[in-house]
């Protein structure tokens, strides 16, 4: 059997894609994994992470609104999910704002703002 370089080379960079993609497959895959935490941490509502893995979950998947080379329904539903948990993480900042407001007057202190130790 005669192996040209040509096949060779195609093999070997067929080889390196695939070793990029196993490689970044599971870094993306311990980032889902740090937001699940980070959602839950932050206090987002149950209805707001689902809203995020459910986009998640249609943009991963085979089954959309439109075809596949037409990106926008994917991106709108990303957006989507963005925006709801923009606004549950700005409800939560507010929220832990004002209980620390609350527990500062009954203690006498000022209250910290949310980037100071």
């Amino acid at each position: 059997m005669d192996t040209s370089p040509t096949v060779i080379l195609i093999v070997a960079a067929v080889a390196l894609a695939l070793v990029a993609m196993l490689v970044a497959t599971a870094v993306l895959f311990v980032k889902v994994f740090r937001t699940r935490a980070l959602l839950r941490e932050a206090g987002v509502p149950l209805s707001n992470r689902a809203a995020y893995w459910g986009a998640l979950i249609y943009v991963v998947s085979p089954v959309d609104l439109l075809p596949d080379p037409v990106y926008l329904d994917d991106i709108g539903v990303l957006l989507l999910a963005l925006r709801s948990l923009h606004a549950a993480s700005a409800g939560a900042a507010a929220h832990v704002q004002d209980r620390e407001r609350k527990g500062s007057r009954t203690r006498g202190t000022r209250p910290r703002s949310l980037g100071s130790p």
